[in-house]
């Protein structure tokens, strides 16, 4: 598929110790989406979150339509539906 031309807009909801939650609006679409500070730390040292997030969502668009997405998801399901995206994730997130 193309590169990714929309705009991810990414807003974090509220934080924790092992969790973050945020929003993402892209194309009139709204999602929620979780990150465990155990796959922030795998996937993202020294990122922010709300890259990883971004990042992911633009990986996602890559392979999918906005509207196969799920509108409420944890980061950690990814993988089970593209099983390449902890490489993918990290590689783009090191550039």
């Amino acid at each position: 598929m193309p590169p990714v031309t929309q705009r991810i807009d990414v807003e974090q909801l509220d934080e924790n110790d092992d969790r973050e939650r945020f929003r993402v609006h892209l194309n009139g679409n709204v999602y929620e989406v979780t990150v465990s500070a155990t796959d922030k730390r795998e996937l993202a040292p020294g990122a922010q979150t709300a890259a990883l997030v971004r990042e992911s969502f633009a990986f996602l668009l890559e392979r999918e339509p906005p509207g196969s997405i799920l509108p409420r998801f944890d980061l950690s399901v990814i993988p089970r539906y593209f099983p390449g995206y902890r490489a993918e994730i990290k590689r783009r997130l090191r550039q």
